[in-house]
């Protein structure tokens, strides 16, 4: 049965909003005071601080991108230069020096519409997450669905030696996935940042060094 992208993902945007309704943390009050959209924009600082995610890159595109605070993140690392890209299928608020795009990540228009900015890609970053059904079994399938589109448009757009840093949840399809992950770059580490909640069964896998065909 196909799935468009509009019945699995919510956007972080939604999420943020949840988890601060039932608890505001020392992230979100950090990302407040300092102007950021989300809380998470600490777990792709901190990403970066232990692999220079962004070291050298020229352009980035950020999937699942709403509300945009990787996407403010990566405006910072890149300076004035350079090329920032990112896409949800929800609208988010302009950001300056930003190419937003409302698509659909599993429909070709969308790669298209990448490609029309930037042939090419230094990072691709991806922190996608489903609607929560409530069933563990579902929500994990849905989110390595996702993950695994990701991981599809990545091949597509990222330069040779390119960075892909993605979101993946842990269950019975993550270890098929890293492996995956591992079939196309020559570097891959799995972590947890410190800013992810302690209850979240989320990982990121940092690869990078991409073996572009």
């Amino acid at each position: 049965m196909y799935l468009c992208y509009s019945d699995l993902i919510e956007s972080n945007y939604h999420t943020e909003c949840v988890f601060y309704l039932k608890r505001k943390d020392h992230y979100y009050y950090r990302a407040h005071k300092e102007g950021y959209r989300s809380r998470a924009v600490f777990k792709l600082k901190q990403l970066n601080n232990k692999f220079g995610i962004f070291r050298g890159a020229k352009a980035v595109l950020d999937l699942c991108c709403a509300p945009g605070g990787w996407l403010q993140i990566a405006r910072e690392e890149l300076g004035d230069e350079g090329v920032v890209v990112g896409v949800d299928i929800n609208k988010i608020s302009s950001i300056d020096d930003v190419n937003f795009i409302c698509g659909d990540i599993l429909e070709e228009e969308t790669l298209n519409q990448i490609l029309s900015v930037s042939k090419e890609f230094d990072v691709v970053l991806s922190d996608c997450s489903p609607k929560v059904s409530g069933v563990w079994s579902v929500d994990h399938e849905r989110q390595i669905f996702l993950a695994k589109a990701s991981l599809n448009i990545a091949k597509r757009v990222l330069k040779k030696g390119g960075t892909l840093v993605i979101k993946a949840f842990q269950g019975n399809e993550y270890p098929q996935f890293l492996n995956e992950v591992r079939q196309c770059f020559d570097y891959v580490k799995t972590t947890k940042p410190s800013a992810s909640r302690k209850a979240s069964a989320e990982m990121y896998i940092v690869a990078k060094n991409f073996r572009k065909k």
